[in-house]
């Protein structure tokens, strides 16, 4: 699934065009966000991918969506 991931005041935010929808990052398993899964404030939880380097922001990558809440 295409998602966009940005930078806010707030903190990393995700934007999923499809659902026209943005949440929060509240918890994520690396600390890069990069290369393991990262739960939305709605509970949606998705395997983002991996850099070898941190990526700017914003960027739209292709993230698989692990788990519906």
């Amino acid at each position: 699934m295409k998602i966009m991931v940005r930078e806010t005041p707030k903190g990393m935010e995700v934007y999923v065009p499809k659902k026209d929808l943005e949440e929060l990052v509240v918890e994520q398993e690396k600390e890069g966000l990069w290369g393991g899964w990262a739960k939305l404030s709605n509970g949606w939880t998705f395997e983002m991918p991996e850099f070898d380097e941190a990526p700017k922001l914003p960027i739209t990558v292709d993230a698989r969506r692990l788990s519906v809440e």
